[in-house]
């Protein structure tokens, strides 16, 4: 899955795809680089990040959505806004990718009578109430993999009642959201108790701050360490993974299949 981000502010390439043709540019690069999915975000999910009105969300990702379409990519709205999820299916997304756990279970009820797939991320509150990347108390949990799993395990069953079919509810553990490094390090690590669920997990582990804990740098700086993150959860069994860097990211991929053909 590659990440289209069209906003002025996220954390690391906020401004880069603003605009129309900058948008679809970033479209054309990553079917270019053998992206299976685009992503295509219209509200920054940086801590403290301040909510973006529907109107505002919708004129940013509606261009580049068109313009995936057109291109035959599989889209996916990265939006907690029943107005911009509904906006974006009329226009062709087939998924919808909520970062909040599901907070409004309408959005569910939403996907489900559009025939989409809705992807559910572990979050515990609002980006406005993160205090900074990575910044969570350590004893935020007891037992962050299993409390990570029970909370999507029990969104993934409100989406149900919604309406969703199960098997078009996809769990991502939301690395580096209301998680400390360590957290994210370990919830990556305990990945296969998250895939034991049943559902197909998405991974985003591209640029983020708990990264940083080892290999420092800038987000843009985090390649090496984002791609290790990506082959970590391929092999864990993630079905999806969320990524900036498509072409690097499938270039390993490809050569830890062969690899593991090969033995």
């Amino acid at each position: 899955m590659g990440v289209l981000n069209v906003t002025p502010d996220s954390f690391s390439d906020g401004g880069v795809c603003e605009g129309e043709r900058a948008a679809c540019a970033r479209v054309d690069e990553l079917m270019g680089e053998g992206a299976d999915l685009i992503d295509v975000g219209g509200e920054s999910t940086r801590p403290g990040a301040a909510p973006v009105p529907a109107g505002e969300q919708r004129r940013r990702v509606e261009p580049a959505i068109r313009h995936a379409r057109a291109r035959g990519a599989v889209v996916s709205i990265d939006t907690t806004s029943r107005d911009v999820a509904a906006a974006a299916l009329d226009l062709g997304a087939s998924i919808v990718n909520d970062v909040s756990c599901l907070a409004d279970v309408g959005l569910a009820a939403l996907t489900a009578s559009r025939g989409a797939a809705l992807i559910v991320m572990h979050s515990r509150g609002s980006m406005e109430a993160m205090r900074g990347f990575s910044d969570v108390p350590e004893d935020a949990y007891s037992d962050v993999a299993l409390e990570v799993a029970l909370e999507l395990a029990a969104a993934r069953e409100r989406a149900v009642r919604a309406g969703m079919p199960p098997e078009l509810v996809l769990l991502d553990p939301g690395l580096g959201f209301h998680k400390s490094a360590r957290h994210s390090y370990a919830v990556l690590a305990r990945l296969p108790s998250l895939v034991g669920l049943g559902a197909q997990v998405v991974v985003g582990a591209s640029r983020k701050s708990f990264l940083a804990r080892d290999v420092g740098g800038s987000p843009t700086s985090r390649l090496g360490g984002s791609v290790a993150a990506a082959l970590a959860a391929a092999r864990a069994g993630a079905a999806v993974v969320r990524v900036h860097d498509v072409h690097a990211t499938r270039q390993a991929l490809a050569v830890d299949a062969a690899l593991a053909e090969a033995r």
